[in-house]
């Protein structure tokens, strides 16, 4: 109900990762919310300068990179769009701190940087697999115990869920392997829908 946000001081929009959804949201959004208002974007790879100039609201607009899984990552990508204006950059550093996270702003570009260098990774795991027929427990218990990660790439690609792991690759130009496209178009997208790279019947 997006009338219950008229009174908000901060809103956050998390859908999915499609430009023209979060575009048109926000725009929604915007025109409920007063001028003073903070409008943030979980994206995780789209262009935050896009997803602003479509709000209308660019100068109070910014994007809020959280990581899986949310309670234990404390790190934020901050992102802002050229006009973002000095006040909506502090109030979005507060919001971080205010939530326990860790906020480190960096620029603009698809998949800003963790997923800039986490997606080609995770995505080779996927290969690997592929090429070797290596079950995924194998792949990522060598790489929790062998590379301290705290979470195996491919338990992670279904964490994050194999859709939004197959728009980001996109979006970053990243090679998504066969075995996730055909698994997104089974609808197997991972933890969320019971099935992906493992099954969780």
């Amino acid at each position: 109900d997006l009338d219950a946000i008229a009174g908000s001081t901060i809103v956050v929009e998390a859908v999915v990762e499609d430009l023209a959804t979060k575009s048109a949201l926000l725009k929604d959004v915007a025109a409920r919310i007063n001028g003073d208002a903070l409008l943030a974007s979980t994206t995780s790879s789209l262009s935050v300068e896009e997803i602003a100039q479509a709000s209308g609201q660019p100068e109070r607009f910014a994007g809020l990179h959280v990581f899986n899984p949310v309670p234990k990552m404390k790190l934020v990508e901050l992102v802002f769009p050229a006009a973002a204006s000095d006040e909506t950059r502090r109030r979005a550093r507060e919001l971080c701190l205010a939530l326990g996270k860790e906020p480190v702003e960096v620029p603009d570009v698809p998949g800003f940087v963790v997923n800039r260098l986490l997606f080609p990774y995770l995505f080779s795991a996927v290969r690997l697999m592929e090429e070797t027929g290596l079950e995924p427990r194998a792949i990522d218990t060598c790489m929790t115990l062998g590379a301290g990660h705290p979470m195996g790439p491919l338990e992670l690609l279904d964490y994050v869920g194999l859709d939004v792991s197959q728009a980001i690759g996109e979006t970053i130009g990243a090679e998504v392997p066969d075995t996730v496209r055909r698994l997104v178009a089974e609808g197997a997208l991972g933890k969320k829908a019971g099935r992906g790279l493992y099954d969780y019947a």
